[in-house]
């Protein structure tokens, strides 16, 4: 069914959970594994069927953030979801203590068991209060940022419509486009500060009423974190600091030389050539259509599934001036169908779109047709393997989309992966130094990410700006807000997708097998075990930085 067609209800409170607590006592009455199973699968329904409708009002909510119809539902959502979510605890309290819970873990995994623990250390019906106020301050910052108004030439634009001028080529637009950017986060300076300090102590409160110190091991549970922990995530971080910091000053130093410069400036992060980045070729409907031809020839799975997403229409990729900044895969269960929200707006950028995207809702894809639901709770380190793999895949048919600026573009995608590591632990680490220090004031917060620059981004100058030079970078992060502890997933999934690409550059063929076989294990094992059994090196490994900083050297060098 196409996306446009698909029929929306208000899922009402008071019947969902009537049908959550009928499964709940069946499941409890079962008198066999088998029979509880079947109970299982009614859940699997239910969880379908709610999930489906949130999900549509989510994304027609993101696509129009003016809809006043759309925006109410989200405020409902937003309300109902933590009750939503104390239902679905309750219910897993009854698998995870369950007398034939040999016989549900030959079912449905040992994974699932796992993060069936991690969410029951994780929520409680007493949080139900502060997780409504946490949606509402998430939703007021999106809606916040989604609103800026920026006056261009004659035009108002949004901030992913000014993304183009950020990165052009002529210096004086890049400084000019910049200044309006920094101008509309200094008008929001206060509001920004006000709602990151409720969060904060929001999710410390919380931390603190399921007996935790602060919000940090919470927030570990939360991100399912369930086979690594807070020190081998700490060693991860010590490794890019001694090895891969170092690799990516000599990457930006370079690309200082290429564009003929005294000194990179914070207005030239994200260009790469003198004469500006390698644009895509064609207007939107042209970029999917080379999309469809490369899913096509990559491999049948891919070409099933680029199909399914055109004929269906399950993209809205194109930027607007009242829609939602960013870009995400989601998933509708009902309709076993992945759709990709994101804003095309005229740069390098929208490749992402068919590839990165693409890679999550490829994955989403093949889990979709997984009757065991659990094995779709993928971890997000391992989710963000799936997307930023197939950035590297895409490549061999990056010249649909760049023409004779094709090497370029994969100069370009290298550098700009292999600098965003540092970038991403800093966030992880700033993150870490807040939740442990909840009363931190927002000149302090500011103080510590400028420290943190230092480490991780010594090249990084921000000049007289007057709301970046005081440390507030992180503010545009919408990560911070929303997702906290988000962020160190990427990083360990860019360090996976670079062996992959030393794989592909091998071994093209044997590179695609394993990320297949990635794809299809989806959370059916953990993700340290999953790698292995890929042919994967673990990113906590003690060499593993170095050895790949060493690969990495070498591609450098011959491009």
């Amino acid at each position: 069914m196409k996306f446009k067609d698909m029929p929306y209800q208000r899922v009402e409170y008071e019947r969902a959970e009537h049908e959550y607590r009928r499964i709940i006592e069946d499941f409890r009455m079962a008198e066999s594994g088998e029979e509880q199973f079947k109970v299982h699968e009614r859940y699997y329904a239910l969880n379908d069927k709610i999930g489906t409708r949130m999900t549509i009002a989510q994304i027609r909510h993101d696509i129009d953030t003016t809809d006043e119809f759309y925006s109410g539902e989200k405020e409902y959502y937003d309300e109902i979801q933590p009750k939503l979510s104390n239902l679905a605890v309750e219910y897993q309290q009854e698998m995870y203590r369950s007398p034939y819970r040999a016989y549900l873990e030959g079912k449905i995994g040992k994974v699932a068991f796992k993060n069936m623990e991690l969410q029951l250390k994780s929520f409680d019906e007493k949080l139900i209060p502060l997780k409504q106020e946490e949606n509402a301050w998430t939703t007021k910052y999106d809606q916040l940022i989604a609103g800026a108004k920026i006056e261009w030439e004659g035009d108002i634009l949004n901030l992913s419509l000014l993304r183009p001028y950020l990165t052009s080529s002529d210096r004086s637009i890049r400084k000019k486009a910049y200044e309006k950017y920094s101008a509309f986060f200094a008008s929001i300076e206060d509001e920004l500060d006000s709602i990151y300090d409720k969060l904060v102590k929001n999710r410390t409160e919380q931390a603190r009423q399921m007996g935790y110190d602060n919000y940090v091991e919470l927030g570990y549970y939360r991100m399912n974190r369930n086979c690594y922990d807070k020190a081998m995530v700490e060693n991860y971080r010590k490794q890019i600091k001694e090895h891969f910091v170092p690799f990516a000053e000599k990457i930006h130093e370079r690309r200082r030389k290429r564009l003929g410069l005294d000194k990179l400036s914070y207005i030239d992060a994200g260009v790469y050539f003198p004469d500006g980045n390698p644009a895509l070729i064609g207007n939107p409907e042209e970029i999917v259509k080379a999309g469809t031809r490369m899913y096509a020839e990559m491999s049948p799975e891919t070409k099933e599934f680029f199909a399914f997403m055109t004929e269906n229409q399950l993209f809205d990729v194109l930027g607007r001036k009242t829609k939602r900044a960013g870009g995400y895969m989601t998933f509708l269960p009902e309709y076993k169908a992945p759709f990709i929200f994101a804003n095309f707006n005229g740069t390098s950028g929208d490749v992402d779109v068919i590839t990165h995207e693409c890679g999550h809702a490829f994955q989403g894809y093949l889990s979709g047709k997984d009757p065991i639901q659990e094995h779709r709770d993928i971890t997000m380190e391992t989710a963000e393997i799936h997307s930023m793999s197939m950035e590297f895949f895409a490549e061999k048919w990056i010249d649909l989309f760049f023409g004779s600026r094709a090497e370029d573009y994969r100069k370009m995608h290298l550098e700009d992966a292999a600098a965003f590591i540092p970038y991403g632990c800093m966030v992880d680490e700033f993150q870490h130094m807040v939740y442990e220090n909840p009363e931190m004031l927002p000149k302090e917060r500011r103080k510590a990410w400028l420290e943190l620059e230092k480490v991780y981004r010594p090249h990084m100058d921000y000049g007289e700006d007057r709301f970046f030079a005081k440390g507030g970078f992180w503010q545009k992060q919408h990560h911070i807000y929303d997702y906290p502890f988000y962020y160190i997933d990427y990083c360990l999934a860019q360090t996976c997708a670079f062996q992959y690409k030393a794989m592909m550059d091998e071994d093209y063929e044997k590179a695609w097998g394993s990320y297949l076989k990635l794809c299809r294990l989806s959370a059916s094992g953990f993700f340290t075990d999953m790698l292995k059994e890929v042919g994967l090196e673990s990113p906590f490994e003690d060499g593993c930085i170095e050895k790949m900083v060493g690969k990495l050297e070498k591609e450098m060098n011959k491009i």
